[in-house]
């Protein structure tokens, strides 16, 4: 791996640096993905990036994006991460649903969707984890039979992230229940002003309402939103068109609650006897950090240079989200009675920041492919060992 960057890269760097800080400066939401507070500050962001081409800046020109190279991507992500840069709902359309149509799309779904997704006029959420069917995601039961033009779809989702403020969905079907449970799944993009519809908030431990579980009951969806061949869409939901799989959005967000709890130690200087352990626990994870900035440094670099990435983003992930739990476990003890307090509370150290973070980082080590299923991979694909 090459370690330098280039001129090119350090002025990308210092124009995103300065435009996340005059974009966000009256942003007041969370900036994790799964955010969905201060909406409409999230939606002031995306029009803001997307007057800058900036909402999927590594797409292909063709689609809208500048087609950008993958350390670009990767610089472009860690600087808006460190901001506190709201995702905005980007995670589903720009590295989700919009790489999926560039691949299986039909130029009639590729000319409605992906124009609308770069302009930030369109927010997607996914369709896939039911009440029976998360990690095992072949098991969906959620019927779409064909009427002439049309399917009509009954069944139920669950854990939606943003299906409350979601203009489409992109979803897996069972079109065939006939058939081997990962044939007979079909792909389906379904307007959420359809009639049928149902969306019930589902509130986390955080207190936060990003989850959903969504109803539907004989929603009609017209045929011509299928993606891909009829009872084929396993293959083109496991499509992983990914610009940017470095995580280093992760990282960045571990090193920004790092940098907080290093400047409250310097003010508050906590421990008394124990403060020499205390520091040397933040070394640690400091340190833990900055290895996983070189991971991801080196998976973007890969994709760059043309080599396979696959258990690198495994590793990257596992690493990025359980190094998220050590720091914010780490910080709500540190700060004593004040860090078990959630924002808004009378008394809470650094405005509640590290609680809110203690509870939300428990799901990112489950969503998109959870911990265990990552260690599969790794384990079968990255160091050829046996199934069994």
């Amino acid at each position: 791996m090459d370690f330098k960057f280039t001129a090119e890269h350090d002025a990308l760097r210092t124009e995103v640096r300065a435009f996340a800080k005059d974009a966000l400066r009256d942003y007041h939401g969370a900036s994790r993905p799964t955010s969905q507070e201060d909406w409409p500050g999230q939606m002031g962001f995306l029009k803001k990036l997307a007057a800058k081409k900036w909402v999927a800046p590594a797409w292909p020109v063709a689609f809208g994006g500048l087609g950008w190279k993958h350390v670009n991507q990767m610089i472009f992500s860690e600087e808006l991460s460190y901001a506190g840069a709201p995702d905005a709902g980007r995670v589903f359309s720009v590295g989700m649903i919009g790489p999926t149509l560039i691949v299986h799309g039909s130029e009639q779904q590729k000319r409605e969707h992906l124009s609308r997704i770069t302009s930030g006029e369109a927010i997607w959420c996914q369709g896939y984890s039911e009440p029976g069917a998360g990690s095992d995601l072949a098991s969906v039961q959620t019927r779409a039979v064909r009427d002439g033009d049309e399917y009509v779809v009954n069944g139920e989702k669950i854990w939606t992230t943003g299906a409350h403020h979601a203009d489409w969905c992109f979803m897996v079907v069972r079109t065939n229940p006939e058939l081997p449970k990962h044939k007979g799944i079909s792909f389906l993009l379904v307007d959420m002003k359809s009639k049928g519809i149902t969306v019930q908030p589902i509130v986390n431990m955080a207190g936060h309402h990003e989850f959903n579980q969504v109803f539907f009951e004989d929603v009609h969806v017209p045929a011509a939103n299928r993606v891909g061949e009829e009872n084929n869409g396993w293959y083109v939901a496991m499509t992983l068109l990914d610009f940017e799989r470095s995580n280093v959005a992760s990282i960045a967000a571990n090193q920004r609650a790092l940098d907080e709890l290093g400047a409250y130690m310097r003010q508050a200087r906590p421990g008394g006897q124990y403060a020499s352990v205390l520091k040397h626990r933040l070394a640690d994870l400091y340190i833990a950090n900055e290895v996983g900035r070189l991971l991801s440094y080196r998976t973007a670099w890969m994709q760059e240079t043309g080599k396979v990435v696959n258990t690198e983003a495994s590793v990257i992930k596992v690493f990025a989200t359980e190094l998220a739990q050590r720091i914010s476990n780490f910080g709500v003890n540190l700060q004593g009675a004040g860090g078990a307090l959630l924002p808004g509370s009378t008394g809470a150290t650094l405005g509640g920041m590290l609680a809110d973070d203690h509870m939300e980082n428990v799901s990112p080590t489950i969503y998109s492919g959870s911990n265990e299923v990552q260690r599969n991979i790794i384990a079968t694909r990255g160091l050829g060992l046996p199934r069994d």
